[in-house]
């Protein structure tokens, strides 16, 4: 046998090419590699369109991810996110009790500032020379009702954020004018997906070089070199985004382990074992992830996307703004319509001007609202505080559920990535058989 080997490996060392048919496996390997590597890059950049318009047809890359930024996290709002809980039950666990009496604090410190501010752009002469036992009156009336005021308004607004914010329009809008954080989104939770696909790539090329290689010596015509590149390319593409999805459930294999891997200063060795047999599961490589990948989801989901602050200002200027000043109006109408205010701002405006008034508080009421909201370590407190129980349901979502965290990016004209792999493999292909066979 071993002689036998020997004699074939002698007729193929005499070959003409023996040197560009050995070649096949390392440049498939790496070619494999590259392509794939492309093809990553490609899904997330640009993350502004490069390229020309030629009339009406754009020529030229947007990467998938942010040119499909509204589809893909309406995609992920409608599988996921509102799986995960909705938008009151995430109120609710920032505590609005806790968040009116913050917010109060805050507002209380420039009230008398805000009704000055709006009295002297209505009637600045008036105001001015209005005796200031009334204003203290005003004052001390506002700073008295402030208090719960702004606990009715918090909790009013909780109980009908469902009617006031549409989850979905919310994200996708925030996707849509901040595409790089819809790419820093899935590159947080996708990173190790990303580059197992990459690096595993590279060992799927090895195979098909080894293959081609094979095929080479029974139909050793030139034109096989780019045409079998070109098919590999597709395969490969298709092979290792396939494995970071499937299998969805686990499946036990048992197999003989003759050594494990351990980690020497910080770099993974494998060393010899006592031979046994172990049992390794085959499932997807992002479904095996899913409590670690909770962690970071959940933590990019509070801190960015689904914020005290995204919510606020998706109900005081989103498309439900108007039943947002309603509410708004309902409860600031308790302060400016108690008989003192009410009298004392009607003698001296007028019906007409103190209707107007009452308007602009609104305004100015929603805009210093938005103040404290927007405050960061405010909103990083409101994230703690919901950040278990996101995490908590992610990991209990079923693998068909949790796969559409990170599907999406790639489902999206997938396809072109298969279609890169083979167009790029015939290149490479090409030139591989100018440069090594002919």
């Amino acid at each position: 046998m071993l002689d036998y080997i020997s004699h074939l490996w002698h007729l193929f060392w005499l070959r003409p090419d023996h040197w560009a048919v050995l070649s096949i496996i390392p440049v498939t390997a790496f070619v494999t590699w590259i392509h794939v590597w492309m093809a990553l890059r490609m899904v997330f950049y640009p993350i502004k369109f490069w390229g020309v318009h030629l009339g009406p047809i754009p020529v030229g890359w947007q990467g998938i991810v942010p040119r499909k930024a509204g589809r893909i996290s309406g995609i992920i709002t409608d599988n996921t996110l509102k799986k995960i809980g909705s938008l009151a039950e995430f109120l609710d666990a920032m505590n609005p009790n806790e968040m009116a009496d913050i917010i109060g604090q805050q507002i209380n410190a420039e009230l008398e500032h805000l009704i000055d501010e709006v009295m002297y752009e209505r009637n600045a002469m008036l105001w001015e020379n209005l005796p200031f036992a009334i204003k203290r009156r005003i004052y001390e009336h506002a700073h008295k009702q402030l208090p719960q005021l702004l606990h009715d308004l918090v909790i009013d607004l909780t109980d009908h954020v469902e009617d006031l914010v549409d989850m979905r329009e919310m994200v996708v809008h925030q996707m849509e004018n901040d595409r790089e954080l819809m790419v820093k989104m899935f590159l947080k939770v996708g990173q190790k997906e990303i580059d197992f696909i990459w690096h595993i790539s590279a060992l799927i090329g090895c195979f098909f070089g080894l293959i081609q290689m094979l095929v080479w010596f029974i139909v050793p015509w030139h034109l096989t070199v780019p045409f079998w590149a070109a098919i590999w390319g597709l395969l490969t593409n298709w092979i290792a985004v396939w494995m970071v999805f499937n299998p969805l459930y686990p499946h036990p294999v048992k197999y003989p382990q003759c050594f494990k891997r351990t980690k020497n200063h910080g770099f993974p060795w494998l060393v010899p074992i006592i031979p046994r047999m172990a049992t390794y599961n085959i499932q997807g490589a992002f479904i095996k992830r899913q409590d670690e990948v909770s962690d970071v989801f959940a933590k990019v989901v509070t801190e960015e996307l689904i914020t005290l602050k995204t919510i606020m200002t998706e109900m005081m200027y989103g498309g439900q703004k108007e039943k947002t000043r309603q509410i708004v109006k309902k409860h600031i109408n308790y302060i400016t319509d108690t008989p003192l205010v009410r009298t004392t701002l009607q003698l001296s405006l007028g019906a007409k001007e103190y209707a107007k008034l009452k308007t602009d508080l609104i305004d100015r009421s929603i805009e210093i609202t938005m103040v404290p909201v927007s405050d960061p370590a405010f909103n990083a407190s409101r994230a703690r505080k919901i950040f278990t129980m996101f995490r908590d349901r992610i990991r209990d979502l079923s693998p068909h559920e949790f796969q559409n965290l990170l599907r999406p990016a790639f489902q999206e004209d997938e396809w072109i990535l298969i279609v890169l792999g083979g167009v790029t493999g015939f290149i490479a292909g090409t030139i591989h058989l100018f440069v090594a066979f002919l």
